[in-house]
């Protein structure tokens, strides 16, 4: 008798627990993954070519972080801006092929064309969103205005610019590193109001591990 009371006793337990469990895992919310889709803007002027080597890995870091199904573009920037690389993040070798060989200085070139760039970069942004992605734009560089006016940053514009991707993405986030503290405050102050402190990530060369990890979090990684 005492053994049938004993099998019984366990078999409620076994059973509690059993009902614990299933009840935990209705509980549990799977995860809401979303593609991103990251557009780099790498400063390859006369002026961002001491640190050059070092952001580049910086970049490369960053995209191992993200996922396979996420997406990258890569946009050159100097005396004119375009497309260096596209595609997975983990694609390595590419990524580092194409750095090397699209980033190198070239003499002939003067200024920097970040106004250029950061416009394609919004374009870039915007598409990526149509397609399902949550977009962001990384800029790393001096953010130095040189040479053609017409393709520099309008500091004044740039808000409004900014503020047209988020208002079509309200995930769009932004991240600015190696810019010197000057540079950096002034992008604080401009977009802060626009894409608030979590989508706006700023870093300079002693801050960029904790930047990186802000900005992961800012794209759900």
């Amino acid at each position: 008798m005492n053994n049938i009371i004993k099998i019984i006793f366990f078999a409620i337990i076994i059973l509690f627990i059993i009902g614990l469990g299933i009840f935990g895992l209705s509980q549990l919310k799977v995860d809401d993954f979303r593609k991103a889709a990251v557009i780099f803007v790498v400063d390859a002027s006369a002026s961002n070519q001491k640190k050059l080597s070092e952001q580049k890995m910086i970049i490369r870091q960053l995209c191992s972080m993200l996922d396979p199904d996420d997406h990258i573009k890569m946009l050159r920037v100097s005396e004119d801006s375009y497309i260096i690389y596209e595609g997975t993040p983990q694609s390595g070798a590419e990524i580092r092929k194409a750095m090397e060989k699209f980033t190198q200085l070239d003499a002939n070139e003067y200024g920097t064309a970040y106004g250029l760039a950061l416009k394609k970069s919004f374009d870039h942004a915007l598409n990526m969103s149509k397609e399902g992605y949550i977009p962001a734009v990384v800029v790393i560089g001096d953010l130095e205005n040189e040479g053609d006016v017409s393709k520099q940053i309008d500091w004044d514009t740039l808000p409004a610019d900014v503020s047209n991707v988020k208002n079509k993405n309200d995930e769009f986030s932004m991240m600015f590193l190696y810019a010197s503290p000057q540079k950096l405050d002034m992008v604080k102050e401009r977009l802060t109001p626009v894409l608030g402190e979590n989508n706006l990530i700023i870093g300079n060369e002693v801050t960029t591990s904790k930047s990186l990890r802000k900005f992961l979090h800012a794209i759900g990684r």
